[in-house]
């Protein structure tokens, strides 16, 4: 039934691409994904610091309510990232503490919420990492409805159970399991041509001619220096 059911996960992303990506900033997949695809900036990271990296176990949940979240955890195994559709919904905290102790017992690789947390203290202490959109003391329901291993949205990135979410201080981003590979080659070569361009800052040698040649492109005038 639509709106309650929890479904078996058919696909997950490979451990050799999730190591692949662990080191790559996620501007950088961001770039080479066109800049298409985010998380959305309400997305921000709660805990204390460090990268995220892992299959998504994906959950539609009703605003103010983690029943579903609750028996997430519980199918997750190590490695994998629970994310979460909660609507946007800062009234209620769908995950804390006790939740964030279970998930850490579990090795999952981090949790992603578009909604709220709370004992935000304990979060941001820690390094398990955990983004979501706000926080707030007031707890939630657990009555349900809500789906698990679903395709989810959320600020117009879609979630695919089973597809490669990244996150570091710059946020959220998922990478879609067929396109892995494209992705990672595409991204590191980014990151190669951006050790190349601050290597040349720091010897002084950086080409900024882009810059004059784009504006006499779109017809900007500028005055002699």
């Amino acid at each position: 039934m639509i709106g309650l059911q929890i479904l078996q996960r058919q696909r997950r992303i490979a451990d050799d691409f999730v190591k692949a990506f662990a080191s790559i900033p996620v501007a950088n997949v961001s770039d080479v994904m066109t800049r298409m695809s985010a998380g959305g900036p309400r997305l921000r990271p709660m805990h204390k610091g460090g990268r995220m990296a892992g299959a998504a176990i994906t959950v539609k949940s009703r605003p103010g309510d983690n029943l579903m979240i609750h028996k997430a955890l519980d199918l997750a195994g190590p490695g994998d990232v629970i994310v979460v559709d909660g609507g946007g919904d800062l009234t209620n905290a769908l995950f804390g503490e006790l939740m964030l102790n279970y998930a850490v017992s579990r090795g999952l690789a981090g949790v992603v919420l578009n909604a709220a947390v709370r004992d935000i203290d304990v979060i941001a202490a820690g390094n398990f990492p955990v983004y979501a959109a706000g926080v707030t003391h007031r707890g939630p329901y657990k009555d349900g409805p809500g789906e698990i291993n679903v395709p989810i949205a959320i600020d117009g990135m879609v979630v695919q159970p089973g597809d490669l979410i990244l996150g570091d201080g710059d946020g959220v981003l998922c990478v879609p399991f067929a396109d892995a590979a494209e992705v990672l080659k595409a991204a590191q070569a980014k990151v190669a041509l951006e050790e190349t361009t601050l290597a040349n800052i720091k010897a002084g040698k950086h080409d900024t001619s882009w810059i004059d040649a784009t504006l006499k492109r779109i017809g900007c005038e500028t005055s002699p220096r």
